[in-house]
């Protein structure tokens, strides 16, 4: 059970953006078994697995609601899970360094739903797929992972990615190509897939261009989230409140749960003490930044992030 368990505790230690990608891979994993053992006794596993899709009918979509957070995280293939999973590593670590955990997060449900929107606009009001007499169905975390990559480059458009063969290229370049080549496939045999593509680009630039005015899109969300996660550990449910922020756009993006801070450089590091700092910057010393806890990182985050000139 070495193996198990070293899985686990790379899940329980690892960062927000390791977590997404462990959960595609598990999820990877089980549908493709349940395929295989489906296969193996003459029945259809293809039919049950459906169920984890977003359909692009209304009406078995209401009777499939929770295919509207499953789909984000389903793949049969492994090249495309390959692709969409190192590419949301790398940009997801750029992401990151802007950007809080919980906005990795937020961003990627938001993407996705973004992604599933117009999907469903298409699939209901264009010719092309109304014509047609089959139903169409989403599924993959390409809607998500594009939000991440625009959002990350409309708000540091010229930050450096080095490429092989072509050394360093500012990542608006890349964010550009990869809504370019969505837009040109869309005659291809992939249409619904890359109009949500177009749909998770759409939230990406939406919620950089709210970061820089001070607004936080993926606040909401996550303060819905965060209520919801204290009911299951056994905390009274408390409705989220929502206040809203003003400030420059770098004060936007390393403000958490509402906290509206009048400067930068003179405002207090919220819940985090210096010891509680110097706690954290041992344990970094000693087992590395992997083995923080999700709420270390956070007030980790926060500090450096208002300590920043």
């Amino acid at each position: 059970m070495t193996f198990i368990d070293d899985i686990k505790r790379s899940y329980l230690q690892g960062s927000m953006l390791l977590r997404i990608i462990f959960i595609n891979i598990g999820i990877f994993i089980l549908l493709n078994l349940v395929v295989i053992v489906a296969m193996l006794f003459n029945v259809n596993g293809h039919g049950w697995v459906s169920w984890t899709e977003l359909p692009g009918d209304w009406s078995l979509l209401i009777r499939r609601p929770w295919t509207l957070v499953t789909y984000m995280f389903v793949h049969y293939n492994f090249l495309h899970i390959l692709f969409n999973m190192l590419w949301l590593y790398w940009l997801g670590r750029i992401f990151m360094e802007f950007f809080s955990p919980k906005q990795l997060t937020g961003l990627y449900l938001l993407g996705g739903w973004g992604g599933a929107a117009l999907f469903l606009l298409a699939t209901c009001l264009l010719p092309y797929f109304t014509s047609q007499p089959v139903t169409f169905y989403l599924y993959g975390a390409s809607a998500s992972v594009v939000a991440i990559v625009v959002a990350t480059a409309v708000y540091a458009p010229d930050y450096k990615i080095g490429l092989l063969f072509l050394g360093e290229v500012s990542i608006k370049w890349i964010a550009l190509v990869t809504v370019l080549i969505s837009l040109f496939s869309l005659d291809g045999g992939n249409a619904g897939g890359n109009i949500a593509h177009l749909g998770g680009a759409i939230v990406g630039a939406w919620f950089a261009l709210r970061i820089k005015r001070g607004r936080d899109i993926t606040r909401p969300l996550n303060a819905v989230i965060d209520a919801c996660f204290g009911l299951f550990n056994g905390r009274s449910f408390k409705m989220p409140t929502f206040k809203r922020s003003t400030g420059s756009a770098k004060q936007g993006s390393a403000k958490q749960n509402g906290a509206q801070q009048p400067n930068s450089n003179n405002r207090p590091a919220d819940s985090v003490s210096e010891e509680e700092l110097d706690t954290i910057l041992k344990k970094i010393k000693v087992a590395g930044y992997d083995a923080l806890s999700d709420e270390e990182k956070d007030k980790l985050f926060k500090v450096s992030r208002r300590r920043s000139p």
